[in-house]
């Protein structure tokens, strides 16, 4: 950061770090006794579509890799929101979030060695309790943070429960401290 940065009260955001995401098996055990929640077993990367032959090819590459895995259960799934954005979800073994964590990561590091990176969105991977109230934490590529999203019915979010997670993940996650940045993603696969 230069002189003119720091008089001007500019800041850089932090570098992407998708080994980040390793950190969420940790984080599981965490939440599971702290909070009761624990993995679905389903993970989902969400990007902005890009038109061209490289970019549809990496996409493919990713999908066939991830497919090609035979302790699979179900194939990776594509499919785009109604705000165009395209989500790849990825199904384990509610036990193997390793493997999960995995796909995830994957996906994200062929789209940005592809030069793909500023199309990345966000990663996430769901969660529930004996309840049946569902969580998401979501880590964003470009701020290379995670957030809890705990959405209700009706598009509401149960904001004592993403501070009381954000609480309980903390010391296993880095989190984003700007709480406008914990966007709502309705709907999203993978919850």
């Amino acid at each position: 950061m230069g002189f003119l940065d720091i008089l001007l009260g500019r800041t850089r955001p932090a570098p992407p770090d998708l080994d980040r995401l390793f950190g969420l098996p940790s984080a599981a055990v965490t939440l599971e006794a702290a909070a009761g929640f624990v993995p679905t077993g389903q993970g989902s990367v969400c990007f902005t579509t890009v038109e061209g032959t490289a970019f549809d090819e990496i996409r493919q590459e990713a999908g066939a890799l991830l497919n090609a895995d035979t302790e699979r259960d179900a194939t990776v799934e594509f499919s785009r929101d109604e705000y165009g954005y395209t989500w790849l979800l990825s199904r384990r073994v509610p036990s193997d979030l390793p493997a999960l964590v995995g796909d995830l990561h994957a996906v994200n590091t062929a789209l940005e060695s592809g030069g793909f990176g500023p199309q990345l969105l966000c990663s996430l991977v769901g969660f529930r309790d004996a309840e049946g109230r569902a969580l998401a934490l979501v880590y964003l590529y470009k701020r290379g943070t995670f957030y809890p999203f705990a959405p209700l019915q009706g598009k509401k979010r149960d904001n004592a429960l993403e501070l009381r997670i954000r609480a309980v993940v903390g010391e296993d996650l880095r989190i984003e401290q700007d709480l406008e940045r914990w966007f709502p993603v309705w709907g999203a696969p993978g919850l």
